[in-house]
C-alpha cells in the first residue's frame, strides 16, 4: 500500500499542469460542479489544499470562508502548496490516529483531499478543454475510498447522488459518477 503523501505527489503531477493551462479568459466558465465556475473551483481547490495540510499535523482547519486565491502568480503558488502537502502528508505519523474535527481515520482524510485533488482536477480540465487520465495508483486508492465514504459524503452534501452511466465504463467514470458527476459532461456550447 503507497503512502498518502506519494499518491498526493502522483496526484499533483496530474493536477499541476491542468491548473497551469487555465487561461484567464476560461476563470467565469462553468464546471462539471454546477455551483462553482473555474475561478470558484480554484479557490475551492486552494482553500482544501491548504486545510488538508493542517489536517495532516492534526491541526483544526475552518472550512466556512473561502479565500480568494487567484490573484498574482496563482498558477505557480498552487505547485507550491501541493507540494506542502505532500509533505504533510509524508511527517511521521500523518497517516496514524485520528484528525480534525471529524474524528475520522487519517488515512480517510488523506484520501478525501486525494479525492478532491483528482476529481477537481478533472473539473477543471473538462472545463477549459483539457485531457486529464488519473494516475493508476491513485485511481486504485481512491476508487475503494470514495465509494465507501459515499454515504457519508451525500449525507454532508459533497457528493451529488450518483450519476448513471452505462455498464463498462471505466473506473474513473465510475468514480466520477459516484461523486454525482456526468462523465460525459462538456461545457455548454461545446
Amino acid at each position: 500500500m503507497k503512502k498518502i503523501s506519494e499518491l498526493l505527489e502522483a496526484a499533483a503531477d496530474r493536477a499541476v499542469p491542468v491548473v497551469d493551462g487555465i487561461d484567464d479568459t476560461a476563470l467565469g466558465d462553468p464546471t462539471p460542479c454546477a455551483e462553482y465556475d473555474v475561478r470558484a473551483l480554484i479557490n475551492h481547490l486552494f482553500q482544501v489544499v491548504v486545510n488538508f495540510r493542517v489536517l495532516a499535523a492534526k491541526g483544526d482547519t475552518d472550512f466556512g470562508e473561502v479565500p480568494e486565491a487567484v490573484t498574482g502568480d496563482w498558477r505557480a503558488r498552487f505547485r507550491e502548496e501541493t507540494a506542502k502537502l505532500a509533505t504533510a502528508w509524508a511527517a511521521p505519523g500523518a497517516e496514524e490516529g485520528t484528525t480534525g474535527r471529524m474524528r475520522l481515520p487519517a488515512r480517510t482524510v488523506g484520501n478525501m483531499v486525494l479525492g478532491d485533488l483528482t476529481v477537481h482536477a478533472w473539473d477543471l480540465a473538462r472545463a477549459t478543454g483539457q485531457e486529464f487520465v488519473p494516475d493508476a495508483s491513485v485511481l486504485g486508492e481512491i476508487g475503494p475510498a470514495l465509494a465507501a465514504m459515499a454515504p457519508m459524503a451525500r449525507e454532508a452534501k459533497v457528493f451529488g447522488e450518483p450519476h448513471p452511466v452505462p455498464e463498462g465504463v471505466g473506473p474513473f467514470e465510475r468514480v466520477l459518477a459516484l461523486t454525482g458527476r456526468d462523465p460525459g459532461w462538456t461545457p455548454p456550447g461545446a
